[in-house]
C-alpha cells in the first residue's frame, strides 16, 4: 500500500477526531466509529480529542470539558478502537498543533475561512452565542494543522465535510508553493455513513434533544424509541401510511432486514400494522446492538485510569511524528533555530 509521498514502505496515514461536547449518542457509533474502527485494520490511524476545537463554540464553558474528555474516549475502546492499533490522543497536550495554526493563519487568505459553509450555517443555527471570534472563523486552520501535522493522507469524512479537506488541500498547497515540498495534500475518504434520526426525525444531535445515547438504559431506549416521530397521516390506528415520509422508518432501514422491511413497508400502507408495533421490531435491533456496548463500556470503565492512561500513551506517540513535522516546517519557512 504505497503513501501519497511515494514510500512504498509505510501504511497511508489516517486522521480524524471529534469533539467532547457531551455524551456519544447511536449517531457517532453507526457514522463515524465504527468506520474508524475498520480504518484502523488497514492504515496508520491517529484519532484525536478535539478539546481545542470545542472553544470555538463552547468557549464560555470550558469547565465541562475533562469529563468529556474521559466519557468520549470510553466509548471509543468500548466501540473497538484499540491502542495497540491506532493512535489515540488528546489535541491539547501537543502544543504543536497550535504552533502549526499559527504558522498557517500567517498566510490563509480570510476570504477562504469566510466562504467555508460551515462558517455560515453554524452562525446561523448557534445564533443564542457571539460566534464573531478570530477562533470561530481560524478553526479551519487549526483543523488543517490537526491533519498536516501527521502528514495525512486520508480524512474520513460525510459529504458536507469534503470542503473543509479541500481547504486543508488549499493551505497544504500554498505553504508548498511558499516554502518547498514538506507537506502532503491529503484526500477525502468519504465514509459509508447512514443517515440516523433522532426521536423527532431530524438529524440525531444532542443539541436538539433527541439523541438515543450509548450508555443509555434500555427501558429509556425503549421507551422513547416508541414515542419516534411517525407518518403524520396516520392519526388513527386504521389510516394507511407512507414509509418514505415515516422518521421512524429510516432507523428500519438501517437496523431491520430485508424480509422486516418488506413486512413493515406493506402493514405501513394498508394500515394492517399499527406504528407502535411497527417500531417494535426496530427497536429490538437497536437493544441487541447497543447491549454488548454498554458492557464492554463498564467493563473499561470499571478499571480506574484506564482511558487516561491510553490517552497519555498514544499522545507520547503522536507527539514524537508532531515532532518530527515541526522541525521540517521550521526549516522549510527558515524559522529553525
Amino acid at each position: 500500500m504505497t503513501r501519497s509521498d511515494g514510500n512504498p514502505g509505510k501504511r497511508r496515514v489516517v486522521v480524524s477526531g471529534m469533539r467532547p461536547t457531551g455524551k456519544l449518542h447511536l449517531g457517532h457509533l453507526l457514522g463515524t466509529l465504527r468506520n474508524w474502527v475498520s480504518l484502523q485494520t488497514q492504515y496508520d490511524c491517529h484519532f484525536f480529542v478535539a478539546d481545542w476545537h470545542v472553544l470555538t463554540t463552547d468557549y464560555e464553558k470550558p469547565s465541562k470539558i475533562p469529563g468529556f474528555v474521559d466519557e468520549m474516549v470510553l466509548d471509543w475502546l468500548a466501540a473497538g478502537l484499540d491502542p495497540e492499533r491506532c493512535v489515540i490522543f488528546r489535541q491539547s497536550a501537543l502544543l504543536e498543533h497550535a504552533e502549526l495554526a499559527l504558522l498557517f493563519g500567517m498566510f490563509t487568505p480570510v476570504p477562504w475561512l469566510e466562504r467555508n459553509p460551515t462558517y455560515k450555517e453554524q452562525r446561523e443555527q448557534l445564533a443564542d452565542r457571539d460566534l464573531s471570534t478570530y477562533g470561530f472563523l481560524g478553526y479551519p486552520v487549526l483543523q488543517a494543522a490537526d491533519i498536516l501535522l501527521y502528514k495525512a493522507d486520508l480524512v474520513p469524512v460525510g459529504v458536507d465535510q469534503v470542503p473543509h479537506v479541500e481547504l486543508t488541500r488549499e493551505i497544504a498547497r500554498r505553504f508548498n508553493h511558499l516554502y518547498g515540498e514538506v507537506l502532503p495534500e491529503p484526500q477525502a475518504l468519504l465514509s459509508p455513513t447512514p443517515r440516523v434520526p433522532g426521536t423527532d426525525g431530524r438529524k440525531m444531535s444532542k443539541s436538539y434533544g433527541n439523541a438515543i445515547y450509548l450508555d443509555e438504559e434500555p427501558d429509556s431506549i425503549e421507551k422513547r424509541l416508541g414515542k419516534m416521530a411517525t407518518d403524520p397521516a396516520r392519526v388513527r390506528r386504521t389510516d394507511p401510511g407512507d414509509p418514505e415520509i415515516c422518521p421512524a422508518f429510516n432507523l428500519h432501514k438501517v437496523y431491520c432486514t430485508p424480509e422486516e422491511i418488506d413486512t413493515v413497508t406493506v402493514g405501513c400502507k394498508t394500515a394492517g400494522i399499527g406504528c407502535l408495533d411497527c417500531k417494535k421490531i426496530m427497536i429490538k435491533h437497536v437493544l441487541a446492538d447497543l447491549a454488548p456496548h454498554r458492557e464492554r463500556r463498564a467493563a473499561i470503565a470499571a478499571r480506574p485510569g484506564y482511558a487516561r492512561d491510553v490517552l497519555e500513551a498514544g499522545t507520547a506517540r503522536a507527539r514524537i511524528v508532531a515532532q518530527r513535522t515541526m522541525a521540517e516546517v521550521r526549516d522549510a519557512m527558515g524559522l529553525a533555530g
